[in-house]
């Protein structure tokens, strides 16, 4: 009986459960918000509005800018247009389809320049050159019969006795003297001429005098055995000319108050070392455009 009570207890007994561990899901991070300051809930909830707000407005500017009538846009105006008023009643004189002859052209040019001072008469002169190519880079000098119109002031570097060459016109004669003004960059004169034998002390000076176009050259005729007669050319109206980067010749040959008559003499001479200058390389036209103008004036073109 004993045992039978035992064993009866025995399986009454409740077997023993291991603790499983259960996974929970954290809850969800709630927003760290501050007693003051810019996370307090007061200064979040004023900064959200702050947001709508700004959202808001872009809105309603969008839309009322899109309701908004477009203003007509105005068309550029031309070239003429933005000219002076005296500048646009001289061009109405100028048939722009109509190709002049060199003496009406002239005379029109004089006609339409309303400057109160005694403008320069300008020829441009578009050439079928390449100017990269050596034989084709023209540059020439020539003298013009009317001269040029301006007060030139010529210097000389030579070793030779100053009065001879003062008579002649030069303005300023001098060897040793002249280089010390060289040297402080006192460059008071418009041409420069010295002979070859001096062009050996003048190479020093080459980066003072060829930025300013004054570096005697053989080819302007700056370089001359005959000093006397370099600078009576030089003071007679010798020019020099050469065409730029796009092939085009630019020259003044003279003012308006010569006449027609003394321009003419000066444009021709011009046209005519030119036409001497052209190289042989040439196939197709050589002179294409011929335009005459004053300072300051409407253009002209001419028909040579």
């Amino acid at each position: 009986m004993a045992e039978t009570k035992k064993t009866a207890e025995k399986t009454e007994e409740k077997p023993k459960t291991v603790k499983n561990k259960v996974e929970t899901k954290p809850a969800a991070e709630e927003k760290v918000v501050a007693k003051a300051g810019k996370r307090s809930a007061k200064a979040i909830k004023e900064s959200e509005e702050k947001v709508a707000k700004e959202e808001r407005k872009a809105v309603k500017a969008s839309d009322k800018e899109a309701d908004k009538p477009k203003k007509p846009v105005k068309p550029a105006r031309s070239r003429l247009e933005r000219r002076s008023k005296k500048y646009r009643e001289s061009a109405k004189l100028i048939d722009k389809t109509k190709q002049y002859a060199l003496k009406d052209s002239l005379e029109l040019a004089i006609k339409t320049s309303t400057v109160k001072f005694d403008a320069s008469v300008e020829m441009h002169v578009r050439l079928g050159v390449d100017p990269k190519t050596a034989d084709q880079n023209i540059r020439d000098t020539v003298t013009l019969p009317a001269g040029t119109g301006k007060d030139v002031k010529i210097a000389v570097f030579t070793d030779e006795p100053a009065d001879k060459i003062k008579q002649a016109g030069a303005d300023i004669v001098g060897n040793e003297d002249f280089l010390a003004q060289l040297e402080k960059e006192n460059l008071n004169f418009d041409v420069l001429i010295t002979s070859p034998q001096m062009m050996a002390k003048l190479a020093k000076y080459a980066r003072i005098l060829g930025p300013r176009g004054l570096m005697p050259n053989p080819k302007s005729g700056t370089v001359a055995k005959d000093l006397t007669a370099a600078v009576k050319g030089a003071k007679g109206g010798r020019v020099e000319y050469r065409v730029d980067s796009e092939g085009i010749i630019h020259l003044a040959i003279g003012k308006v108050s010569f006449g027609p008559e003394k321009l003419q003499q000066n444009a021709e001479a011009i046209v005519k070392s030119i036409k001497a200058a052209k190289p042989s390389s040439i196939k197709g036209i050589y002179i294409q455009s011929t335009y005459i103008t004053t300072s300051m004036g409407p253009s002209i073109k001419v028909e040579l």
